[in-house]
């Protein structure tokens, strides 16, 4: 097996749902957004992966759609969500978002990776459940996890006096696949 795996978009998905909260949220939009740069490093200890590593580039956000809402989202309209959003996490100032492994576990049908992810320049402890798929010739990687904007000092975007707002939690799923070697 070789030393490092490296994974990028091109080998899968990196998704984001947000979810929408106040008095008028029927008026909101649950978004579904892709994050379209970013790069993972595996690093193997023989048949184990020692360590982890997920760089995504913060202004590679790209919003694919909305659901809900009282019209469909046009383009203008996602347009100036990604902008917002641009804003709320200070893409100028924290260009990357990072996840990086002290400890990987065996666990069920994948790995638990405890680890630190790093958004906004404000760094906390984060576990994430790592499943993973034999496909013959690959390795499916996937796992979903849930992260509290206010936990990196974002204020989750919000309008019409605080009527609507993007909830709190947001959902971040992630997908790859890699071969196996010959």
């Amino acid at each position: 097996m070789t030393d490092e795996w490296s994974l990028g978009a091109a080998d899968g998905e990196l998704c984001l749902a947000t979810g929408v909260r106040g008095r008028a949220a029927k008026m909101g939009h649950r978004l579904t957004i892709a994050m379209t740069r970013w790069h993972a490093t595996v690093s193997w200890a023989g048949s184990e992966p020692a360590t982890v590593e997920l760089v995504v580039e913060t202004d590679s956000f790209e919003v694919l759609r909305g659901e809900g809402g009282v019209k469909g989202l046009s383009g203008p309209e996602k347009a100036l969500v990604r902008s917002n959003a641009l804003k709320s996490l200070d893409a100028g100032r924290f260009p990357e978002i990072r996840f990086s492994t002290r400890a990987i576990e065996k666990a069920g049908d994948g790995y638990r990776l405890t680890g630190r992810l790093e958004v906004r320049g404000k760094s906390r402890d984060h576990v994430i459940d790592l499943r993973t798929e034999d496909l013959g010739d690959a390795w499916r990687m996937s796992t979903e996890s849930t992260v509290r904007q206010t936990d990196y000092g974002i204020k989750p975007y919000s309008l019409l006096m605080g009527s609507v707002q993007v909830a709190d939690d947001v959902s971040v799923t992630f997908t790859a696949t890699h071969r196996k070697d010959g």
